[in-house]
């Protein structure tokens, strides 16, 4: 019904509730994705049209060059841009939320740079590459929160402003232990290291594909059903608590669910930065909801670095950007952006 502002989807005993708008909102970015993928999927030294990458797609492809262009360069950079990016969204939106803060991202509280930390030991640690960044990266981000959320804790409770300032701390001393990695290693592992801190999803294969994509398979579900919870928790512990919220408990699986989820994107496309700060708080603007939609924060997230990426490939001058600092170009104006919208405001 047109009058309905929210619409209930129900299934057995679980129940999902949507704002109307946000469903439109959502709608938008899956189609605005859409066209986004197949003009990356068209973008190149080799000029693809759309019916020569629907045969490859469909399994027939008009020659074994454009099968390869295809399916083994174009379309896992594809897969990890859209993958890293909704994975960045959602943990900002589940930080954010429990923080109760919109600075509250892993980029800000520290837990990229803990992902980081683990690439960079592998790599110029143990020398290592490929597949072996992942878990290393994993291995870095889980091993960060653990030691943020020990570190906030307060009385056997996790405070949502100590925890944003103990990992801006954690963060730092991170920051600096990656520089002396970068320092005090190897020529030839140092660049590799630096490249890897620049961001990119160049060169991507579909073993960095996989990692990401079974992770958000297995952890969207659990952590889109403890939304809910982590919204009442907004409110207050004190409040969330009397109302059958298991305050510690639920914490602590959104946040391992977060870290995950960002150290899975870290490990395919390295740090990057600005997404999974915007990303909720625009998806949240434009579907005007007062809390954080996970869902539409993913979207948010994949749309973003899809663009970043696009935008990266069409610079002027023949010049090669990382995605990393390009989204950090794009972070940085829309910093500056909104904290003038808000001095004129005020």
């Amino acid at each position: 019904m047109s009058g309905v502002a929210h619409i209930v989807w129900r299934w057995r005993g679980l129940s999902l509730r949507s704002g109307r708008r946000a469903l439109w909102v959502n709608l938008a970015l899956a189609l605005l994705i859409g066209a986004g993928a197949l003009v990356s999927l068209r973008l190149g030294r080799i000029a693809i049209g759309p019916a020569e990458i629907w045969q490859v797609l469909a399994g027939e492809p008009p020659s074994r060059m454009l099968d390869h262009v295809v399916m083994d360069i174009r379309l896992p950079r594809l897969l990890v841009t859209l993958g890293a990016g909704a994975a960045l969204g959602a943990s900002g939106a589940i930080f954010q939320t429990v923080s109760r803060n919109p600075l509250g991202s892993p980029d800000v509280i520290g837990f990229t740079a803990g992902a980081a930390s683990g690439a960079l030991v592998w790599i110029i640690g143990f020398g290592g590459s490929g597949a072996g960044v992942v878990p290393a990266a994993l291995a870095g981000a889980l091993l960060t929160g653990i030691c943020v959320y020990l570190l906030a804790r307060k009385d056997g409770r996790g405070g949502a402003y100590r925890l944003v300032l103990t990992g801006i701390g954690v963060g730092a001393i991170l920051s600096a232990f990656n520089a002396l990695l970068l320092v005090r290693g190897d020529l030839d592992a140092a660049i590799s290291g630096n490249l890897w801190l620049a961001g990119s999803v160049e060169g991507r294969s579909w073993g960095h594909v996989w990692p990401l994509w079974l992770g958000l398979g297995l952890l969207m579900p659990p952590l889109l059903l403890g939304m809910r919870p982590l919204g009442l928790m907004s409110m207050g512990d004190d409040l969330a608590g009397p109302l059958g919220v298991p305050v510690e408990r639920a914490r602590r699986r959104m946040l391992a669910g977060a870290v995950t989820l960002a150290a899975l994107a870290t490990a395919a496309a390295g740090p990057i930065a600005f997404v999974a700060l915007a990303a909720p708080q625009l998806v949240r603007r434009l579907a005007r909801m007062p809390d954080q939609p996970l869902i539409g924060a993913a979207l948010m997230g994949a749309a973003l670095m899809l663009g970043a990426d696009l935008l990266s490939r069409v610079a002027p001058w023949g010049a090669i950007l990382p995605i990393g600092q390009v989204t950090g170009v794009i972070g940085g104006l829309y910093l500056i952006w909104l904290l003038t919208r808000k001095r004129q405001r005020g």
